[in-house]
């Protein structure tokens, strides 16, 4: 039996999903071979890889002017390889600070080049994210960089700066493919696969072509937007169960009737978790209300007593419910609330928090 797998990642994947890779691992589309067998230049994986750009185009209305890159080495890789290929000598990087990811890729961009702290949520604990209105823009800067949702925080951007000319770059691994978004405001998105996407170990990214232009050709060729590009992410073998299952996710949630379809599920989910933690005395949620996010959902027994919240995730494990416990960095608890993660789960939890509120308020 399946349990309730509120895990911030690697997440729960969607069950038919498992089923078609369980049904498909021996022998991929009459082929005779595993997936995890093929060459990545065989013509059986070459046209599944444009299959799946064909999708995720036809998903996400992506424009002609950018192109996808399907890479390895996580977020991670990304907050080092966007500041080698995209930095301009002199023009120093808008940054919108707003947690912990955004503070390793500051780390990162502090090695390669200058910046411009042009929003911190830092004073208000990163439970709070600055206002839009209030970010002043350099127009001669090299990028914008930011991260759209916050999974340590439990923040989300529901709207981005308008940048204009610059190119806006955006840490999107934790809420890609979640609701509509329009690629064409952005320079250059990556989303590691593990929580929305698929499994760990594909990277995706989505890139304006032109931006490839900036990349100084001194750089490791390994590093190089615009050789991947080139290669049609094929420069060197790529994780190809990973992009294999990346499609089947893709399929998936187009038969969910599309990114609106799911962005309804999702508010729908997160509303009914937020609203009940709101009406409860037992339970608060940290998080200005604005800004909570879809994806992962942190609050704390109102008490704050850490004892028994180890007691509650305790507890919850063995009752089936996997995953709530907070990121080791702020305590309390969390709950991420994918994509894949359905709707019974989320009423499983609050049976759980119920009773639990019962037996220890």
């Amino acid at each position: 039996m399946r349990i309730h797998n509120f895990s911030a990642g690697p997440a729960t994947l969607p069950l038919s999903v498992l089923e078609t890779i369980q049904k498909e691992l021996l022998d991929f589309r009459n082929t005779g071979m595993s997936i995890m067998e093929m060459s990545h230049r065989s013509k059986d994986f070459v046209g599944l890889l444009e299959e799946i750009k064909a999708r995720f185009v036809k998903l996400t209305g992506l424009p002609d002017t950018h192109d996808l890159l399907f890479l390895q080495g996580g977020a991670s890789l990304q907050f080092s390889m966007v500041p080698m290929n995209l930095y301009l000598e002199n023009k120093p990087v808008d940054f919108i600070h707003t947690g912990v990811w955004t503070k390793k890729a500051l780390a990162e961009l502090k090695k390669i080049g200058a910046h411009n702290m042009v929003a911190t949520g830092e004073n208000e604990g990163f439970l709070k994210l600055p206002r839009v209105d209030n970010i002043q823009l350099n127009p001669d800067a090299s990028y914008v960089y930011m991260c759209s949702n916050n999974t340590i925080y439990g923040t989300q951007w529901q709207t981005f700066p308008d940048t204009k000319d610059v190119p806006l770059v955006a840490d999107m691994s934790s809420d890609i493919l979640s609701k509509p978004m329009d690629f064409s405001k952005f320079g250059l998105v990556f989303a590691g696969a593990q929580k929305n996407l698929g499994p760990s170990g594909v990277t995706l990214v989505v890139i304006r072509k032109d931006l490839v232009e900036r990349t100084n050709p001194a750089l490791p060729s390994m590093l190089q937007y615009g050789v991947h590009l080139g290669e049609n992410s094929l420069y060197n073998t790529p994780p190809t169960f990973g992009i294999y299952v990346l499609g089947l996710v893709l399929k998936w949630i187009e038969d969910q009737g599309g990114l609106e379809a799911l962005e309804k599920t999702n508010q729908k989910k997160a509303k009914k978790l937020y609203d009940f933690i709101d009406e409860h005395p037992f339970y608060t949620c940290p998080v200005d209300a604005a800004d909570r996010s879809l994806m992962n959902a942190v609050f704390r027994v109102t008490s704050k007593d850490e004892a028994l919240e180890k007691q509650l995730v305790s507890e919850a494990d063995k009752a089936g419910i996997s995953g709530i416990k907070g990121h080791r960095l702020v305590g309390g608890l969390r709950a991420s609330i994918y994509n894949a993660l359905e709707e019974r789960s989320i009423d499983a939890l609050i049976q759980f928090l119920n009773e639990f509120a019962k037996k220890n308020g």
